[in-house]
């Protein structure tokens, strides 16, 4: 998945979560008896590697709009920050 860091700010569980249940068939655990105790991670399809793209690029616009609509929020606490350090 791509993600703009100046848009992590207005990420949330939920879309941690969708991105993590899209993903989940993939995962498959290591043996019982096994030393490591952790499992692995099959390769992906091309299709799944489309979707995935898809849902990467639905997530950033939805970010970007969270961003515009808490802009003036954010704008004011920056200024703020800006205005404490000089």
């Amino acid at each position: 998945m791509k993600l703009r860091l100046d848009l992590l700010e207005h990420l949330t569980a939920e879309d941690i979560l969708e991105e993590v249940l899209a993903n989940n068939h993939r995962y498959k655990p290591e043996p019982l008896l096994s030393k490591t105790g952790t499992g692995s991670l099959s390769s992906a399809s091309i299709e799944e590697r489309a979707q995935e793209e898809a849902r990467s690029t639905a997530l950033i616009e939805r970010l970007k709009k969270r961003a515009q609509q808490s802009g003036r929020a954010n704008e004011t606490k920056s200024f703020r920050f800006k205005k404490r350090r000089s």
